[in-house]
């Protein structure tokens, strides 16, 4: 067997794990509502950015856009340069992750574990800054790939299709409301459409950090719900069908991550743990008949040198 043959083997062991995540039902007795949350941490990397980091690379593919040699560059705060250093490896590609260097700890070691090459940039809270770093490479080197994950429009098709197709074919009966954080927006604008073209009714609800609810208007702050919010509104947003917006607090979020953790066995960030607070507001506003979806996004490795994983006070 050559090493093309076993490299192609290889990665479709692991492209097979991507997706079908379980939606579950999450009882919260002290509110008496039920809310249900799409697993994502079951992806092989342990976050939802799996699924674009396959699309992306998967199609580049198909087209001829990656060589032998190519470089996948791309700026990320943690899950999607985890996801594209895994996938990359996989593949037989080259990758390079540009993060500020406010990101945790634990999200540099795992990309590194994963082969890939991590640059740092002091970001002064500009996520621009990365992705004008990343611009600049490919201008110089013929070899580097982007993604380009906030304006890439397969990574909001990859959702339509798949993520919210799978989340229609779980849920047995009608959706109220979907409601989850965005990055890149491709999940909010790719899961909006599928449900709203199966129920037009149903709300689609962006969660924003209180600090930073750039929908609402506000200006910038600092938020301690990694991974959302980055500062700007990225242009696949644009297209998504939302009908407004849920401002949750750093705190808040932080609070019902532990939650999650102790009450549930869910080992999830803090976006997660927002997410879910945002459901149970909703579920709260619609009634306790309302079926409210929303995303578990990311598993907890990736934060324990972050606040939450310190001593509630």
């Amino acid at each position: 067997m050559n090493r093309s043959t076993l490299v192609r083997s290889r990665s479709e062991a692991v492209l097979s794990l991507i997706g079908n995540t379980p939606l579950v039902p999450l009882h919260f007795e002290a509110e008496r509502l039920t809310i249900y949350a799409k697993c994502e941490i079951f992806n092989p990397s342990g976050s939802i950015k799996d699924r674009f980091a396959k699309c992306v690379l998967v199609d580049a593919e198909q087209r001829g856009l990656l060589k032998p040699d190519s470089i996948i560059v791309e700026c990320s705060s943690g899950n999607t340069g985890i996801a594209l250093s895994l996938i990359g490896a996989t593949l037989g590609y080259q990758v390079r992750i540009l993060m500020s260097a406010s990101a945790s700890e634990e999200r540099r070691k795992i990309i590194r574990q994963l082969g890939a090459e991590l640059i740092l940039f002091e970001s002064g809270g500009k996520y621009q800054t990365g992705i004008d770093m990343s611009r600049e490479m490919a201008a110089k080197d013929p070899r580097v790939f982007l993604p380009r994950q906030f304006e890439n429009s397969i990574n909001a098709e990859d959702h339509e299709h798949f993520t919210g197709a799978e989340i229609l074919r779980q849920m047995l009966g009608p959706i109220d409301a979907f409601v989850t954080g965005f990055g890149t927006g491709g999940t909010l604008a790719g899961c909006g459409k599928a449900i709203k073209r199966r129920w037009p009714d149903a709300k689609i609800i962006a969660m924003e950090p209180a600090e930073q609810a750039l929908l609402a208007g506000e200006c910038p702050c600092c938020h301690l719900i990694e991974g959302v919010a980055d500062g700007f509104i990225p242009p696949l947003l644009r297209d998504a069908p939302l009908d407004g917006e849920e401002k949750i607090k750093s705190a808040e979020a932080m609070a019902m991550t532990r939650r999650l953790h102790r009450e549930f066995g869910l080992l999830v960030g803090t976006s997660s743990g927002a997410n879910i607070v945002a459901a149970l507001r909703l579920a709260q506003k619609l009634g306790p008949r309302a079926t409210v979806v929303t995303l578990i996004c990311d598993r907890a490795e990736r934060y324990f040198s972050t606040p939450l994983f310190d001593a509630p006070k």
